[in-house]
């Protein structure tokens, strides 16, 4: 969509909002006539998962009073996360799944839990780019969070005791934890990520909200047929695969959205994608691949199959529907139809009938280069031969791997009829690798994508771009953009207040008119954001809250460096008073050894594997988006013996930096090597023409 303006393109296709102006105090009764918003009880804000608030006491008219309530700082090595709000206390977990209870109203810290995953074995922890926890769930009292290493764990949300904990990840040993449970029904069910770095099959488990029992179990993808299948949905499956897939797990995995339908008690699945990407490595003779890259519809008692629709049938970009499934309903023609609304990697919009599956509308809400178009007959996409880059050659797509829209929230409002999407434009290269006849898994924690290397003759892809774009659901097209920093930022919700709240990755949190997009109010949060804030009522009185935070494997401006991020809970209220500590921030310099002795050849064995991973992390070339330290000003590495503590031994596992256990010495080695070359790079070069190196 490159003609995006910052305008309606059609006159009344949202309605413009007021709302008026509620004293302070006073929560407008127009929020209680749809739903009172008085808790933020849902990963998504309610059961619609449409990360929306009908409160209208902070609204369009009155945002310039809007003011900090409270903050409170936060010890942790990662807030990339969304709370809840429940009876006056939020809750959230940061870091290894610590949770935390705070009073909405005062920001006291009530009590904290700490399921201690950083003192499991460390086989058992596998780190997806040093990531925290991205949100929890509730019910009855009681609070349910994942962890990295595998368990799914029940806790008393008044006093913060255990109650329950299972194993969750017994078929998936190589998996990991960072998405939030999903409550439906009489259950809670669980996920996993992991399937960009091993053979892994993806599943979903449900388990008693009360007892923690397990009620049952659904794999995404079939696995070996010599064993039979668990069910009639995996035998069809089976059928859309070639090969011996199940060697290599085939993927799958649902890291992220789900959502409960109680009107059907349905629980809707996002898929992930296919382990390794190369469909010509998994199933070489091609297929849909089922149930890669879809929305899959359960029983939520008994996890029995329902419907699919899958939007990237043979998936080999990295596509995957870990985005929000956000349900409403919506009149088409004369009938009122409940809907499933869906912005996943791909760049397309997705309206889904919940009762049936069958597709509804679609259409491109960013740019994106592999399909003309969706076939609304047969519901599939009419892909450009190019995308699958035939006989050899590569083919530079957007989007890009991170896709056009990442899990950072979409919200919708009801009353505008806009979904509200963060949005990234940029491209990348995608090749057969080299050695696609003899593709091997590199085990340990290395991203095994079966795509080859950038060509080197190509020219760079064009800067990538982010913005905010508003789509008309009912309409099936754009209703404006606002352009944005950078590629990644925060999170969205949207109020009743005729308000949409989006934290951004140069520090602001912002309130846009959710009509046309205009910036209404802005507050320096002295920190980049990345999760969604909420909004909740207690005593009368509107709040709004976000946690601040920001990790990225790419360097932004400004830096958020990350040793000095100031992690915190802010929370927000007309007329309030409060105010941040003045920032003091010192620049951290390169660091080096001038007597170190950089041997060429060791330098390149380690930025081979710095580039497969660390890079994540740690950033490209060293230079660190926030979500680990900057190697290059870090002393670990000046240090041989410090440095293969941290790196293969697991000292700093509960500051988020795995163990890469399976590193020999000369895998260490080299990375240090790599990380002094590097460093010295960096240095003023009047420091550098002294710096020593040795090799060809």
């Amino acid at each position: 969509m490159n003609g995006l303006k910052q305008a309606l393109l059609v006159a009344g296709a949202v309605m413009v909002m007021g709302g008026g102006d509620a004293p302070a105090g006073q929560v407008s009764t127009k929020a209680s006539a749809q739903g009172s918003g008085r808790d933020w009880a849902w990963f998504g804000g309610n059961s619609s998962e449409d990360h929306f608030s009908p409160l209208e006491q902070i609204n369009d008219r009155n945002i310039g009073r809007l003011g900090l309530a409270w903050s409170l700082d936060l010890d942790t090595f990662d807030s990339f996360t969304a709370p809840l709000a429940v009876d006056g206390v939020i809750y959230f977990g940061v870091g290894h799944s610590v949770l935390h209870a705070v009073d909405a109203v005062t920001g006291k810290l009530l009590w904290q839990y700490d399921p201690d995953v950083a003192s499991q074995p460390a086989s058992k922890i596998r780190m997806r780019a040093g990531w925290g926890i991205r949100g929890i769930a509730y019910k009855d009292g009681v609070l349910f969070t994942g962890t990295r290493d595998g368990r799914l764990i029940a806790v008393d949300a008044k006093e913060g005791k255990l109650l329950w904990s299972v194993e969750t990840l017994d078929e998936a040993p190589a998996g990991y934890i960072t998405g939030p449970p999903w409550v439906a029904g009489d259950n809670v069910v669980i996920g996993f990520g992991g399937a960009d770095y091993a053979p892994i099959r993806g599943y979903v488990t449900a388990y008693n909200v009360k007892t923690g029992k397990k009620a049952w179990r659904f794999h995404i993808v079939p696995g070996n047929p010599a064993d039979g299948f668990e069910n009639k949905a995996m035998e069809m499956a089976a059928k859309t695969w070639t090969g011996e897939w199940w060697k290599f797990g085939g993927g799958g995995t649902v890291y992220n959205a789900m959502a409960y339908d109680a009107r059907y008690n349905r629980i809707y699945l996002g898929t992930g994608n296919g382990w390794p990407w190369n469909q010509r490595i998994r199933s070489p003779g091609g297929g849909d691949n089922l149930f890669l890259s879809s929305i899959v519809a359960l029983d939520a008692d008994t996890g029995e199959y329902k419907w699919h629709y899958q939007t990237d049938p043979g998936n080999t970009w990295d596509f995957n529907n870990a985005m929000d499934i956000q349900l409403t309903d919506i009149k088409i023609g004369n009938k009122l139809r409940p809907v499933l609304i869906h912005a996943p990697k791909n760049g397309f919009f997705y309206v889904l009938d919940r009762e049936n599956g069958k597709l509804l509308s679609a259409a491109p809400f960013a740019k994106q280069n592999w399909a003309e178009r969706i076939d609304m007959k047969t519901g599939r996409p009419v892909e450009v031969p190019e995308a699958r880059f035939p006989d050899g050659k590569s083919f530079l797509m957007f989007p890009h791997a991170a896709g056009a829209h990442g899990v950072q929230s979409m919200a919708y409002s009801p009353k505008t009829g806009l979904a509200y999407i963060p949005t990234m434009e940029a491209a990348r290269y995608f090749a057969d690798p080299a050695n696609l006849k003899d593709w091997q898994y590199r085990p340990g924690m290395f991203i095994n994508t079966g795509i080859g290397a950038s060509p080197s003759t190509s020219p760079p892809p064009p800067p990538a771009k982010s913005s905010l774009v508003a789509w008309d659901v009912k309409g099936n097209r754009p209703a404006w953009e606002i352009p944005q920093p950078g590629l990644v930022n925060g999170g969205a919700i949207a109020t009743g207040g005729g308000l949409v709240f989006q934290g951004l990755n140069d520090g602001r949190f912002v309130a846009y008119s959710a009509a046309d997009g205009r910036e209404l109010w802005t507050f320096d949060a002295q920190n980049g954001i990345l999760g969604n804030a909420i909004s909740y009522e207690v005593g009368g009185r509107q709040y709004v809250t976000v946690l601040t935070g920001y990790r990225s494997s790419f360097a932004t401006n400004p830096t958020w460096d990350y040793h000095q991020q100031r992690r915190r809970v802010l929370t927000f209220a007309l007329d309030g008073k409060a105010e941040l500590p003045k920032v003091e921030d010192e620049e951290t310099p390169v660091l080096d050894d001038p007597d170190f002795v950089v041997d060429v050849e060791k330098a390149r064995r380690g930025a081979s594997i710095y580039n497969q991973a660390c890079v994540v992390c740690h950033g490209v070339g060293l230079v660190a988006g926030g979500a680990a330290p900057d190697l290059r000003k870090s002393g670990v590495a000046l240090d041989s013996e410090t440095f293969a503590a941290v790196v293969r031994d697991g000292l700093l596992m509960n500051r988020g930096m795995p163990a890469y256990g399976d590193f020999k010495d000369e895998d260490v080695e080299g990375l240090r090597h790599f990380v002094r070359q590097k460093a010295r790079e960096g240095l003023p070069a009047a420091s550098s023409a002294k710096a020593k190196s040795s090799g060809g």
